[in-house]
């Protein structure tokens, strides 16, 4: 598990899953020849037979009045046909309560959007019920996010709407946000529309430091070096290519330490220029 400071903040990061895919696969407009060019990237980011890395993780944002869970990854037992994670079995929440995160420790539950590995553990099986993981929580839920996902009927998406999403409404556990809500004096969103409609990322600022949880922003640091690069999920992949170049712009060269919901360790870095485009300057 990785944990990094900001302030009075911490935030850490803890892996449901780890996977490799090929470079055309997460980015269709990507060959392994540019690929391979972006020597930087390597190991870390990509493996040496040029591979992209894809982790799936929960961020677990401890500030001093609050437990926040950023994404809650694919989930245990959810039947997923179309997508990732089928009927996964993990130790997920156990290694979650062990960092103090527990059932009853956490205060918010915030999904960045509503994709299937950001939802999943949202929810967990009991007795033959999907019941709200986190039942002292109050989950956030971007209104507008939800508006779209609830007129998407292709693959999972109404099966994830249903096992993922409705049973916090259920349970009368959801806030139904602005994409610039602030939840606390540490922690606020801000608005990263592309890759979903009502994308958000996650801004912590405390005792004169910053950081930023990207959500699906970026895939990949690969992404700094090659914005024109989108995931074959976006949306919006011209609306996505403009907030990378946005986001990239605003981060360079600043002390903002980046955390990557979906990058491999060392997952966390600073954004600084590189010839006409970036690149992630690890932090362990």
């Amino acid at each position: 598990m990785l944990s990094w400071s900001v302030g009075d903040v911490t935030i850490s990061a803890v892996v449901e899953g780890e996977h490799a895919l090929s470079c055309d696969l997460l980015f269709p407009k990507a060959t392994v020849e540019e690929l391979a060019a972006i020597e930087w990237a390597r190991p870390d980011y990509v493996t040496p037979d040029l591979h992209v890395r894809l982790t799936i993780q929960v961020l677990l944002v401890k500030t001093p009045q609050h437990r926040i869970v950023v994404d809650t990854c694919v989930g245990n037992d959810k039947h997923r046909v179309g997508g990732m994670g089928h009927m996964l079995s993990t130790d997920l929440l156990e290694r979650m309560t062990a960092q103090g995160f527990g059932r009853d420790d956490v205060d918010i539950v915030l999904c960045t959007h509503l994709h299937v590995d950001h939802v999943g553990w949202n929810t967990m099986l009991e007795g033959g019920r999907w019941v709200p993981t986190f039942p002292r929580a109050r989950y956030l839920i971007g209104r507008g996010e939800l508006d779209y996902w609830r007129g998407q009927d292709e693959g999972d998406n109404q099966q994830i709407l249903a096992d993922s999403i409705q049973p916090m409404f259920d349970a009368g556990l959801v806030d139904l946000v602005e994409p610039d809500h602030r939840i606390c004096a540490e922690v606020r969103l801000i608005p990263t529309p592309g890759h979903t409609p009502g994308h958000v990322s996650v801004r912590i600022e405390s005792v004169g430091q910053a950081a930023l949880i990207t959500g699906d922003t970026l895939h990949n640091p690969v992404q700094l070096a090659r914005p024109d690069w989108g995931a074959f999920v976006d949306c919006d992949p011209g609306g996505a290519e403009v907030t990378r170049r946005r986001l990239a712009e605003e981060l360079a060269d600043s002390a903002t330490l980046v955390i990557g919901t979906h990058f491999s360790a060392p997952t966390a870095g600073h954004v600084v220029r590189d010839g006409e485009a970036f690149r992630l300057e690890r932090r362990s």
